[in-house]
């Protein structure tokens, strides 16, 4: 599966079966977790078969059921790195999805569950994305009109309406999709957020980022 049809098949999901992840997955997953680590300078671990950090009752969004492997979604504290979060974490969450795993970024519904992770001095864990064989694949959330999202002077040249298209299918927390594209100058383009009372803005920037760059192609712009 290329990371395109990643994007299109992946949707949220919060109930999963008892199947293991097979142990080749896993040396995958941890393999490309190491490398993204090295490049963003944060601390994403990977959490196989402990299901305490999703087992209390008392979260009444989310409704979550047999989760037992997750990534902690750890690094430095500011924006900054909460973007990283949602950028490299996004790259973790589509190859999750070419292994036919199927994955949740999970903000406020979970435990912090100790010893089964360890943070440096400065760290803090911005949030978790649930991981496994889902009960189901999930389902699309009703998409807005793509021009609400993006400034342009002029139409916008294909492979921006690409990003875009991707952007949209970008997960965002309680699907606020805070977010706004602007060209400049043919090539360029900028990101902003809006205000937001469920917060994670910046995590979400950093997700739809990742989708802009799979649908418009790297080698086509470059970020103001």
């Amino acid at each position: 599966m290329e990371l395109i049809e990643a994007i299109k098949a992946r949707h949220s999901v919060r109930k999963y079966t008892d199947q293991p992840i097979e142990m080749a997955n896993v040396a995958t997953l941890r393999g490309e977790m190491d490398k993204l680590n090295a490049e963003s300078g944060l601390n994403i671990q990977l959490v196989l078969d402990e299901p305490k950090c999703f087992a209390s009752g008392m979260w009444k969004y989310g409704q979550f059921s047999g989760v037992k492997n997750y990534f902690v979604m750890a690094g430095p504290k500011g924006k900054e790195a909460e973007e990283k979060i949602g950028y490299y974490g996004e790259r973790l969450v589509l190859l999750a999805q070419t292994l036919g795993l199927n994955t949740c970024w999970v903000g406020l519904t979970y435990k912090k569950i100790p010893g089964t992770y360890t943070l440096r001095g400065g760290d803090t864990v911005h949030c978790v994305i649930a991981l496994g064989y889902g009960t189901i694949q999930g389902v699309q959330h009703p998409l807005k009109p793509v021009k609400q999202f993006y400034e342009s002077d002029d139409l916008p040249p294909k492979w921006f309406q690409d990003g875009m298209e991707a952007a949209l299918l970008a997960p965002t927390a309680v699907n606020q999709q805070k977010f706004k594209f602007i060209l400049h100058e043919g090539n360029k383009v900028e990101t902003k957020t809006g205000f937001s009372m469920a917060g994670y803005t910046n995590i979400d920037l950093g997700i739809v980022k990742c989708h802009f760059e799979i649908g418009a192609g790297k080698e086509n712009f470059q970020w103001l």
